[in-house]
């Protein structure tokens, strides 16, 4: 007699408060420049973030704007200013759920990213693995940038749009997210 494993965890449910691991975990972007030609990436090195799939499920995902880093200099700096992250005056980057929805390995979210100073609603798909207790969580999303205010695009040089990919290693966390981070 043979026995097989799905794929699909349907019978078994993911629960409890998880926190990002930021040393195992990225957080990156990716667009277009030179109209179209030239792919630009980066990621941003300080973040936190948190899963609770609890009675009220919910995500929040904080990241340190200034942390952006696209291995150019001049074009981080850019990036940090009032054209685009306006950093000096919304040092956040920040995501959190309206619904969470998890459907076997499958999470489905919706939620508001807010990022210099303007939020914007974002729906994204994102598959989940347990292993050894842990979290992984594979998230793609893509956000209108233009839409929080990004518009420096001379002569339509930059997509309209940004790839956000959030790989996410998640640890057990006993104290779950607050009231106020649901609400906001």
């Amino acid at each position: 007699m043979s026995t097989t494993k799905s794929k699909h965890r349907s019978e078994q449910t993911i629960s409890g408060s998880w926190q990002l691991d930021p040393q195992r975990s990225s957080v990156e972007f990716r667009t277009r420049s030179i109209w179209g030609l030239a792919p630009v990436k980066g990621h941003f090195e300080d973040y936190r973030g948190r899963l609770d799939l609890g009675a009220a499920p919910a995500i929040e995902l904080t990241i340190d704007a200034a942390s952006l880093d696209t291995g150019n200099r001049k074009r981080d700096k850019h990036l940090r200013s009032a054209d685009f992250f306006d950093v000096e005056h919304h040092p956040r980057v920040r995501f959190v759920s309206d619904s969470v929805q998890l459907h076997g390995d499958a999470l489905s979210v919706h939620g508001r990213l807010t990022a210099g100073g303007r939020s914007i609603p974002v729906a994204l798909d994102a598959e989940v693995r347990e292993a050894g207790g842990e979290l992984e969580i594979e998230a793609v999303t893509t956000a209108p940038h233009r839409e929080l205010g990004m518009t420096y695009s001379p002569l339509g040089m930059i997509s309209s749009h940004s790839k956000l990919v959030v790989k996410a290693h998640l640890v057990p966390d006993t104290s779950p997210l607050p009231d106020t981070a649901r609400a906001a």
